[in-house]
């Protein structure tokens, strides 16, 4: 149902939708374009895509998807504590899909029309937020000797984060994907980061562990959520980073925690609307 203003009419009338609902200042809904949902043998896991930080990656993502490669198989390599490896259709590591390997997107110059939250301000660097997905980056300083004045940021392997694998070589990244169960901030700038889990870190969590696991889950459906029908696609909305209710916990948690403060400190919540 859209959601509106409501007044009741007395007479023959009835409910009476007065104009549009203001969009509330804590949440925002999720693009279903942008937005890739995971049905796997634990689980839903929903993640946010962010195009702004790695466009190949997350068209080759969405590609994969559509085409069903996805569907079936197993989080082949998976470490407590660290990651849920899967997409490659060999199931082993090394597999590929047919299409060419990716160049390197460690890092990026973000768009005008692409907003950030900074929540840490450093002399060395930036943290923050692109929607849901935490980054890092140049300091201010730096970020003003651009021409355009763009902050120059790179995904920060937090909780949910997903990556894109590769093999030794940097323009290597192809089909395989994998999940963050904990930060992992030395991958920082050294692996496309295409999104980040905003429903189902615990399905994550859960993903049985092993290299290989002994009795592997697996992902038994990929779909970018405009693709499913709309009785299919997930119903949520996720904290807006620059929001009151979000910043008011930042500060909270930067004088509890001091100098030790880091974007990963901070989780990205989701609702039913």
């Amino acid at each position: 149902m859209e959601r509106c203003i409501r007044a009741l009419v007395v007479a023959a009338a009835g409910v009476v939708c007065l104009g549009a609902a203001k969009p509330h200042p804590d949440w925002r809904p999720l693009d279903p374009a942008e937005t890739l949902v995971i049905e796997t043998s634990k689980g839903r896991i929903v993640v946010e895509m962010a195009p702004a930080l790695a466009p190949k990656a997350v068209e080759r993502v969405k590609r994969l998807a559509k085409e069903g490669v996805y569907d079936g198989l197993l989080f082949h390599r998976v470490i407590e504590g660290f990651v849920d490896q899967t997409g490659n259709p060999n199931n082993h590591d090394g597999g590929t899909s047919a299409y060419p390997d990716l160049p390197a997107e460690f890092s990026a110059r973000l768009p005008a029309d692409v907003a950030m939250t900074t929540v840490v301000r450093r002399a060395d660097g930036i943290e923050g937020f692109v929607g849901a997905v935490p980054v890092a980056g140049v300091s201010v300083k730096e970020q003003g000797l651009g021409s355009d004045h763009r902050p120059r940021v790179w995904g920060a392997y937090c909780d949910g984060v997903a990556g894109m694998g590769r093999q030794a070589g940097i323009d290597t990244a192809n089909s395989e994907i994998f999940f963050m169960r904990a930060p992992g901030r030395r991958l920082d700038h050294d692996y496309a980061v295409w999104g980040r889990v905003v429903q189902g870190l615990d399905v994550v969590r859960s993903i049985k562990t092993g290299e290989p696991p002994a009795d592997p889950d697996r992902m038994i459906r990929v779909r970018v959520a405009a693709d499913l029908p709309a009785a299919e696609r997930p119903r949520l909305e996720v904290s807006d980073t620059a929001g009151p209710a979000f910043q008011a916990r930042a500060a909270r948690l930067k004088t509890r925690l001091g100098a030790r403060f880091s974007v990963c400190d901070l989780e990205i919540s989701a609702r039913q609307p």
